[in-house]
């Protein structure tokens, strides 16, 4: 078990003191004459050292008795870099957790994705987290149901099981016992006339959407934060009817559990602003999830470029662009295709293909407000596509038809929850899979930050103009130096070279 910041008293303390937003979702400060806990930047006077206690969760503090600020919104803060950078036990149930798993499959579904026994699953979260798998889900909900209280008209009892609860006297009680207000009384302090706070999950000052059903939000992150390479990649992959840029955001199509949704973000200076659409108003929870994952939006960008500004020849890189983040992605599976589809072709031929299988396998989709068209297809349909239909070489159709049936069966993984040394082992295993393409699904689908791409041409014209090794072997034997921040060294290496993400290996 890893240790939390929480235990370390005396950071904490001095973290609080200078209010150094850097360290929200990292640890969480509880009041003991007040019983309420905030955020490490919270702007009230700090408390005395001897009336603070430091909780790794929302959900333990919640579990102990105390009660969210009403001012700093502690409920709503970035999530904790630990559970993206970890491929631990816990880590993995935490991705599972904020991907709404508790909610649809219970805690049983939970410990059989990990596999391990429901009693090894509480036993963990509870010793490091200080909460359970339950409590960890219902602080989610509270705080999915405080984001559609104060930025929407629906009523109280869509709400609550929109936001997870079994019924509407749940919904109460929670939302009263975490934030000290009922539903209507938060509902009624919503300040709809003016910006909501940056840290905050939503923007309960949006306008109405244009869109039925449409809702705004407001997704927080560490600064700094560098948008050109994230946003850049994304626009220029785009799959056409999945994918588009319009009018200053990337917006895309999802599959959720019980429904579809379209969903814009837009870079800002202080935040990432998301307009989703959704189908079923359950999904809200794991669309937000799957948006700040796809965005990298819970990365600490400061741990990241201090390890990567220690290399001599790499610090002029962080320096002149800090804050950059890996463009990731919300459908594991989708990612994985559209690799494989990838292989030794141009982007534009990459994006010819899959917008082939979208346009003849997805399922439609109606977008009044741009040109999005279809959901991707799932695996299941495509590993119905007849394989002679495919406009590719025998070979790569091969590898295609191979990974899209393992993943139709489940003998291949790619979920949240899955651990990266393996699921990257059973990928090289399958047919025309080298390390380039298994590399880059365990850095942009399962999330791994330590992947790392040496084969890469653009990465090697890139270290070779540093002064950096350019072979492979030699490139990784440098790169050691940089764990476990790999994927984000490739970051910086390719923007050197504009990334035209051509050509890519296999």
């Amino acid at each position: 078990m890893q240790t939390g910041m929480h235990t370390d008293t005396e950071r904490c303390v001095r973290a609080v003191r200078s209010k150094d937003a850097r360290f929200d979702g990292w640890f969480f400060t509880a009041v003991l004459t007040t019983r309420i806990y905030c955020r490490p930047s919270c702007p009230v006077v700090p408390p005395k050292p001897g009336n603070m206690t430091f909780y790794p969760s929302a959900a333990a503090c919640q579990q102990a008795g105390f009660r969210a600020c009403k001012r700093c919104r502690p409920d709503t803060s970035p999530g904790s870099p630990e559970w993206n950078r970890r491929a631990d036990l816990t880590a993995r149930a935490m991705r599972l957790i904020a991907d709404g798993v508790v909610d649809r499959e219970g805690i049983p579904g939970l410990a059989a994705r990990l596999g391990y026994s429901t009693r090894q699953v509480e036993r963990q979260l509870l010793a490091e987290l200080g909460a359970g798998p339950l409590a960890l889900a219902r602080a989610q909900r509270a705080q999915t149901a405080r984001l559609l209280i104060e930025t929407t008209p629906l009523p109280m009892a869509d709400i609550a099981f929109a936001a997870g609860f079994a019924s509407v006297r749940t919904f109460n009680d929670t939302v009263r016992e975490v934030y000290a207000l009922s539903p209507s009384e938060l509902r009624s302090r919503a300040p709809r006339n003016r910006p909501a706070r940056t840290t905050a999950g939503a923007a309960p000052g949006t306008a109405p959407s244009a869109s039925p059903g449409a809702l705004t939000l407001r997704l927080p992150f560490r600064a700094p934060l560098n948008p050109d390479n994230l946003f850049g990649h994304l626009a220029a992959t785009a799959v056409p009817g999945v994918e588009e840029w319009r009018d200053g955001a990337y917006r895309r199509t999802l599959r959720l559990p019980y429904g579809h949704g379209i969903v814009a973000l837009t870079p800002n200076p202080d935040h990432v602003a998301c307009r989703l659409t959704l189908s079923d108003l359950r999904d809200l929870t794991v669309a937000i999830s799957r948006c700040r994952r796809l965005l990298d939006l819970d990365a600490d960008p400061t741990a990241i470029d201090d390890q990567l500004r220690a290399d001599p020849l790499f610090a002029p890189l962080v320096d002149k662009a800090p804050g950059r983040r890996v463009p990731r992605t919300v459908d594991e599976e989708e990612f994985a295709v559209r690799a494989v589809l990838g292989q030794q072709v141009s982007t534009a031929a990459a994006r010819t293909h899959a917008a082939r299988l979208v346009a003849a396998h997805g399922d439609p989709v109606d977008d009044p407000e741009g040109g999005l068209t279809h959901l991707f297809p799932s695996t299941g349909a495509l590993a119905a596509v007849d394989p002679e239909t495919l406009a590719m070489p025998r070979t790569r159709r091969t590898t295609f038809t191979t990974l899209v049936a393992r993943l139709a069966d489940g003998s291949v993984g790619l979920g949240v929850e899955s651990d990266w040394a393996e699921t990257r082992a059973r990928l090289l295993g399958l047919p025309g899979f080298g390390p380039w393409t298994a590399d880059v699904i365990a850095m942009r689908a399962l999330g791994d930050p330590d992947a790392f791409l040496p084969t890469d041409l653009g990465i090697r014209r890139a270290a070779a103009e540093l002064g950096l090794p350019s072979t492979p072997a030699a490139l990784t034997a440098r790169a050691a130096a940089w764990r476990p921040w790999r994927a984000y060294a490739v970051q910086y290496l390719w923007a050197t070279d504009d990334h035209p993400i051509n050509f890519l290996p296999v």
